[in-house]
């Protein structure tokens, strides 16, 4: 029988009821005739409510205890699932991270897997098994319980089908597919019935939440289609689709989405010292993006989604930069995404103009042109760039 990997995000299990939908979806998925492995999130905000938990303990909680913490919400999530699918009258059985073969490197709460051994998924699969496994975390060669930065259950899922030689991997959530927008920002946004991996991996390096960029990156190396779609739909439904290659005919513009991201810090360096700063912040565990050094000036965006421990992480920062990096927060990232974008940098700036949102920084490619600007005016910045390249 051709493998099925499905994941469920943490509002599709957010209560006992839903929970008992994606129930009966995972057993009509069986009964078609696949084998299927599922890849669950916490329960709704549960992994907030644990990380809450542990700054109330602590301002600034260690990473490694907070793995040990907050994987316990997919935990919850993998034994319910698999108690109501026994229910109805399917076997299934739960694996946490480590037990399914995920291994990871040594970092804590944003850690990369590096290799996944799915023997005993494979096992269990083989004796007509339904699969449960708690997504977001794995174990590293050290064997430490590590977790895979917000949005990791997709990167389980996806790494999974890759090595299970699934026929596809289905995303679920409370959307249908991606948009050329965020819905909630921009009410135009328009639903997205394909898209290639290369830009959607763009999207996702630049702060989309429809799919972790790490699980487009293993999507794109073992070629593996990615099916977007709404938890509530039918088991056939079409949502959307991300594959490797796919052809952008009939469009206006080359832009395929906008896409922001708040929580951004910018650190602006003194030339001289980018290296070491540039190492230091490495070191420290504290994410970079769109890394500039020129002639006279250097640059880079830190996203704060991963940094549960920014207030230390920035003080160690500027302590061993010795005064070489001036930190700036309150920041934004705003990206358009499409194909042929390094020509667009005019019309770019001519729509944050219009949207009164001065850009800070700037950097582009032929895939994403971004800014970063104030975090006030990240909607006005999104809405005006759909209008100017999208709609």
């Amino acid at each position: 029988m051709t493998i099925l990997v499905q994941k469920y995000g943490g509002s599709s299990v957010a209560t006992v009821e839903k929970l008992g939908l994606v129930a009966d979806k995972v057993v009509a998925a069986k009964r078609l005739g696949h084998d299927v492995v599922v890849v669950v999130s916490a329960m709704g905000k549960t992994t907030d409510g644990l990380i809450s938990l542990a700054k109330s303990v602590a301002d600034d909680p260690p990473r490694r205890e907070l793995d040990m913490l907050v994987s316990t919400g997919e935990r919850v999530s993998m034994a319910l699932l698999s108690i109501a699918i026994q229910a109805r009258g399917e076997d299934a059985i739960s694996f946490t991270g480590s037990q399914s073969g995920i291994i990871t490197s040594d970092r804590h709460f944003d850690a990369r897997i590096i290799e996944v051994r799915p023997h005993r998924i494979e096992d269990e699969l083989h004796r007509g098994r339904i699969v449960i496994v708690a997504g977001y975390q794995g174990m590293s060669y050290r064997r430490e319980i590590t977790t895979l930065g917000r949005g990791g259950s997709d990167t389980t899922a996806v790494a999974l089908a890759a090595a299970l030689g699934a026929e596809r991997c289905e995303i679920y959530s409370d959307g249908d597919g991606v948009y050329s927008a965020d819905p909630r920002v921009v009410p135009e946004a328009r639903h997205l019935p394909e898209v290639d991996l290369a830009s959607l991996q763009e999207m996702a390096e630049a702060g989309a939440k429809v799919l972790n960029a790490q699980a487009v990156e293993w999507a794109r190396r073992a070629k593996i289609a990615i099916h977007a779609r709404k938890t509530q739909d039918p088991v056939d439904a079409a949502g959307g689709v991300a594959r490797e290659t796919v052809a952008h005919e009939g469009a206006t513009s080359r832009a395929r989405a906008v896409v922001g991201q708040g929580a951004i810090v910018l650190a602006d360096v003194a030339v001289e010292a980018a290296p070491r700063v540039i190492d230091h912040a490495a070191r420290l565990g504290v994410p970079m993006l769109d890394v500039f050094v020129g002639r006279r000036e250097a640059s880079f965006a830190i996203p704060l989604l991963n940094v549960p421990d920014w207030q230390e992480r920035r003080a160690r920062l500027l302590e061993e930069a010795g005064g070489a990096v001036t930190l700036h927060e309150g920041r934004a990232l705003v990206s358009v995404v499409g194909d042929g974008m390094s020509d667009a940098l005019p019309r770019f700036y001519a729509a944050l103009r219009e949207a009164g949102a001065a850009p800070q920084s700037t950097s582009g490619g032929p895939l994403r042109l971004s800014a970063v600007v104030d975090a006030a005016h990240l909607d006005a910045a999104q809405r005006a760039l759909h209008a100017a390249f999208v709609t």
